[in-house]
């Protein structure tokens, strides 16, 4: 994470904990670069924890579930707390633009794929990581063209993830109502349709931008 101007707007990185947190690590001899690293090994582990779901049951199953549920939120905190040390702490890169944005795109990839392959929906999971991938290269056509970067919803990186770690928590309680994998399907459809609805949000921004500079 270099350019502070076309950070992403988070409201988790004004508070005291986080605040804490970055501040030890910058005492450590970690980089901001390492941490990026670290978000793809969890995003890996919910891979697999999502994988393995899908061929088990009872407290196995439950078990997997949450530690997949926990290694995608794992992501995000490294994806907060590498800009935070980069910027705060000042141990930017001159790498690290790279290292912010390609270890997403391998997370999203993923953690996307592991919840459709655990629920027996490969293809609903590439459509989702598609759409994923889209939004991000509308965010960077964006800024290639000279906007600020547009971090609107209604399906941002932020949203995808909660919406998969709030349907691998529900579907922990599926057998009580005679369901499996249902809630997992339909959160895969609910990421690939809002994706595919922000991608589209952020082209009509991004064209009224470049209109608007002339």
């Amino acid at each position: 994470m270099n350019d502070v101007s076309n950070r992403r707007p988070l409201a988790s990185r004004d508070t005291a904990w986080a605040g804490r947190i970055s501040r030890w690590l910058a005492g450590t001899g970690i980089t901001p670069n390492q941490i990026s690293m670290l978000g793809m090994v969890s995003a890996a582990l919910a891979f697999a924890s999502f994988w393995a779901a899908g061929g088990s049951s009872g407290s196995l199953r439950i078990l997997l579930l949450l530690l997949g549920a926990g290694f995608t939120q794992g992501r995000l905190l490294c994806n907060l707390f590498d800009g935070m040390v980069a910027i705060e702490a000042q141990k930017r890169a001159a790498d690290g633009g790279f290292w912010n944005e390609f270890p997403d795109r391998i997370s999203d990839v993923l953690i996307l794929m592991g919840l459709a392959l655990g629920a027996g929906e490969p293809s609903l999971g590439w459509a989702a990581t598609a759409f994923a991938f889209l939004t991000a290269y509308t965010r960077e056509l964006g800024v290639s063209c000279g906007l600020a970067a547009d971090f609107s919803g209604p399906m941002a990186k932020q949203h995808r993830m909660a919406v998969v770690t709030g349907a691998a928590l529900l579907t922990i309680f599926a057998p009580l109502f005679g369901g499996r994998d249902e809630v997992l399907v339909a959160a895969l459809w609910v990421v690939a349709v809002g994706a595919a609805l922000t991608a589209l949000r952020r082209a009509v921004h991004l064209v009224a931008g470049l209109r608007r500079r002339g």
